[in-house]
């Protein structure tokens, strides 16, 4: 399933193939979020010019609508969105702790970055065998267990998918943390005989690869113990997630990463910061999402090489010129930023459209240039260059 084709000296980076069912995937790679079988205002096809190699969908989401049964019947993740290439799922453990706890995840101890969400709900309670959840569209109560999280990544067919897991937050308590660690390494165990179980069952999905997920907070000893089981259960690739110290970033993923075998991919959830994904293509990873670039985009935030900037200032409303003049992306080959300036404040629709094609095509062509980077030996170089220019402000 996966074949590394250079490795970095002097670190951990190194470029390879993820082979599945619907396509390669060359690593390192920027997986684009589609949460619930679509990326907001951008279609498939755009997806796919832009250089997207797979996209990662949400399980919980697609759970409650339209239902894991009606994207079977139609064939799948990819033939229901019309997607020409692999998919990732999540296991709705995100879930269980932005509507579980209350909590936002955060990547900092700061005291005001990890107080409770006083406004909202808590919608689902954790036990050993699961989580109970009250759904956020019309609160009836739901059932996720490691086995149901599996019956469902497996109706929905995507290439890879995640063993369920508890995301933990750093408002969390250390024995909270221990406690919680143990109880996501009984449902991986779970999750793998459940999987195993399916892809028995019926030939079409098994080449379905199952991803173990690794939580630890900011632990060394917690971090590495989880590596450590997640490792010996076997799984075809790694999940690297959790709440976790941005400055940190670099030292949790050496910590993981050197209890996990060289020959299987890794994946980090939820990461997109420029600085973040350099650190962790130095550091090993193949593979990682974040909802992050069209997200930003929505409210007139974009990228360029010189820093992220905002559309919204009036200083772009008579920029009769593009975001960024090199970019090869569709909105700055035809749009202006003075355009763009307008649409984000008429808040017409076509304003979230072009900027999150610019941000998803900055993202995934700087990975691009990584993969390149470590492939003729000059990453380090390139790294220091972009951050450089990019932080220069």
């Amino acid at each position: 399933m996966f074949s590394i084709t250079k490795r970095l000296a002097d670190t951990n980076a190194r470029t390879g193939v993820i082979e599945t069912l619907h396509g390669a995937i060359e690593t390192p790679a920027f997986i684009p979020v589609a949460t619930r079988a679509t990326m907001k205002g951008v279609l498939p096809e755009t997806m796919r010019e832009l250089g997207a190699q797979a996209l990662l969908s949400n399980a919980y989401h697609l759970y409650l609508r339209p239902g894991e049964k009606i994207v079977e019947k139609a064939g799948g993740l990819a033939n229901f969105m019309h997607w020409d290439g692999p998919t990732f799922t999540d296991s709705g453990g995100f879930q269980v702790m932005s509507l579980g706890s209350g909590f936002k995840k955060v990547i900092s101890m700061n005291e005001k970055d990890i107080q409770p969400i006083q406004t909202k709900e808590n919608l689902a309670k954790v036990d050993d065998d699961g989580v109970t959840f009250k759904s956020h569209i019309d609160g009836h109560l739901i059932r996720f267990t490691p086995e149901i999280s599996m019956q469902i990544q497996y109706s929905l067919g995507a290439d890879i998918i995640f063993a369920f897991d508890e995301l933990t937050t750093l408002h969390h308590s250390r024995a909270y943390q221990e406690e919680s660690l143990e109880r996501t390494y009984k449902w991986a165990e779970r999750s793998k005989i459940e999987n195993s179980r399916l892809l028995t069952s019926k030939s079409p999905l098994a080449s379905q690869a199952l991803f173990g997920v690794i939580q630890g907070a900011n632990y060394e000893d917690l971090r590495k113990l989880a590596a450590k089981q997640i490792a010996s259960l076997d799984f075809q690739g790694f999940g690297i997630g959790g709440a976790l110290e941005k400055e940190r970033l670099k030292d949790i993923l050496n910590w993981v990463i050197s209890c996990l075998p060289e020959e299987k991919p890794r994946h980090l959830l939820g990461i997109s910061e420029i600085d973040d994904l350099f650190n962790a293509v130095e550091s090993g990873i193949d593979t990682f999402d974040c909802v992050s670039p069209a997200r930003v985009a929505r409210n007139g935030a974009v990228y360029t090489p010189n820093g992220r900037i905002n559309i919204k200032r009036r200083e772009f409303k008579e920029k009769f010129s593009p975001i960024y003049a090199e970019c090869d992306c569709y909105t700055c080959k035809n749009y202006t930023s003075a355009y763009l300036h307008h649409l984000i404040h008429a808040g017409e629709i076509n304003a979230s459209t072009l900027l999150t094609i610019h941000n998803e095509r900055f993202i995934i062509r700087l990975v691009d240039s990584m993969r390149k980077y470590i492939g003729n030996g000059k990453f380090l170089e390139f790294k220091n260059d972009f951050l450089g220019r990019y932080y220069a402000k």
